[in-house]
């Protein structure tokens, strides 16, 4: 089975993490993606580490499976007529420098649209390609900051904290990846082509949901809670005799069902607790209560009592338990790749699950310049000028 992107070519222009996040979901979904990198230090995120897998960074290769790496200076000019012959065969073009960056090596979205009406042309960018900050870069943390996420992440008596793992980062190349085969649909339906224009502020924005909702209702922004939910509870984390339970009673019949797996009947007919409002309106009455009372036993002894009596829960994991957990196991959530330098290596897996034409794991995450000479062979150039191009660092091959 081959994925639904079969057939297209992504010319990837990224590093570090949203655009690199995009292309790969792109690569998954079996497209070609072909990755353009500095002949010299290639990706940033190859030397960010440790810790390393041999002499590879474990960051690297946890984003770029499934890709070729070109290793080419394009701001030569023989490196952009090399670029130029790869946009030339390319469905997708996706790049994450600041605004303007290409535009001044010649690669700019209006120069290179011009010439390829049919080519989708995406731009993750830190505040986008329009607006009066358009020209800053975008920094994970910053945009965590920026964009609301810190401002009600943490306790409520501690400071702001930003989320441990780079989200809007991440969720910037998640849209990116929604735009870009939005825009390939709308070209088989027009045959044209369209810019994506993809900025950090603006999807971490998009992750505030309900918290935006809230504040547009009241007035109020919401402030830091710590692991509770500021709408429902309990909804939250609490201490068993060994270790943290997420419960999530999400409305009055998970109550009435949670009040006698933890041994306290009577909570839920008292009229301070009734209804999601009452406990909400009492909880910090409340959540005393339910400390005490699951401190009586273990945090599976509770998993296996509220799966029985149907109220959600979930013990707060570490990596080790997560990765071993024979549910993400059984849903190919760990896949391995065989890489040339460190052999088997184990990559996390695609969450997308599509019965006709599921993405899949192929190829490891590529050596830098390691499929230089076959693709500049596809675009038509010969041994000797491959040759040429290396001994004047152009490419690294």
């Amino acid at each position: 089975m081959t994925g639904p992107l079969h057939g297209l070519t992504v010319i990837d222009l990224t590093r570090v993490l949203s655009g690199p996040y995009c292309t790969m979901m792109l690569a998954d979904l079996g497209a070609r993606v072909i990755k353009v990198e500095h002949p010299r230090t290639g990706d940033d995120t190859r030397a960010w580490g440790p810790p390393f897998v041999g002499r590879e960074s474990a960051y690297f290769l946890s984003i770029n499976r499934n890709k070729e790496s070109v290793a080419l200076d394009f701001k030569s000019p023989e490196g952009a007529a090399v670029l130029a012959r790869l946009i030339a065969q390319a469905d997708v073009l996706v790049e994450n420098f600041k605004p303007g960056t290409l535009d001044r090596a010649g690669f700019g979205a209006d120069a290179v649209r011009a010439r390829h009406p049919r080519l989708i042309y995406a731009s993750i960018s830190g505040y986008g390609q329009t607006g009066p900050r358009r020209s800053e870069a975008g920094y994970d943390a910053v945009i965590q900051a920026e964009g609301g996420l810190m401002s009600f992440t943490g306790e409520a008596d501690g400071p702001a904290l930003r989320m441990g793992v780079a989200i809007s980062d991440i969720v910037a190349g998640m849209f990116a990846a929604q735009a870009i085969t939005a825009a390939l649909y709308h070209r088989t339906q027009s045959g044209e082509g369209q810019r994506v224009d993809i900025g950090m502020l603006d999807t971490t924005a998009a992750l505030l949901t309900y918290q935006a909702g809230n504040y547009f209702a009241t007035g109020q922004a919401p402030g830091r809670l710590g692991n509770r939910h500021p709408t429902i509870a309990p909804y939250e984390t609490l201490p068993t005799r060994d270790g943290d339970l997420v419960v999530a009673v999400g409305n009055d019949g998970i109550w009435r069902r949670f009040c006698p797996a933890i041994d306290r009947p009577t909570l839920a007919d008292d009229p301070r607790f009734l209804t999601n409002r009452d406990r909400l309106t009492h909880y910090h009455e409340l959540r005393p209560l339910l400390v005490e009372a699951l401190q009586a036993r273990t945090r599976a002894e509770w998993t296996t009592r509220f799966h029985a009596a149907g109220v959600p829960c979930g013990a707060v994991r570490d990596l080790h338990e997560v990765l071993s957990d024979p549910q993400i196991e059984a849903r190919d959530m760990v896949a391995s790749v065989d890489h040339p330098t460190v052999g088997p290596t184990r990559v996390m897996g695609s969450p997308l699950k599509l019965s006709a034409t599921p993405p899949s794991v192929r190829t490891p995450p590529p050596l830098l310049g390691q499929h230089t000479r076959d693709v500049l062979t596809e675009l038509g150039y010969d041994q000797q000028m491959i040759e040429q191009l290396s001994a004047s660092g152009v490419i690294r091959l």
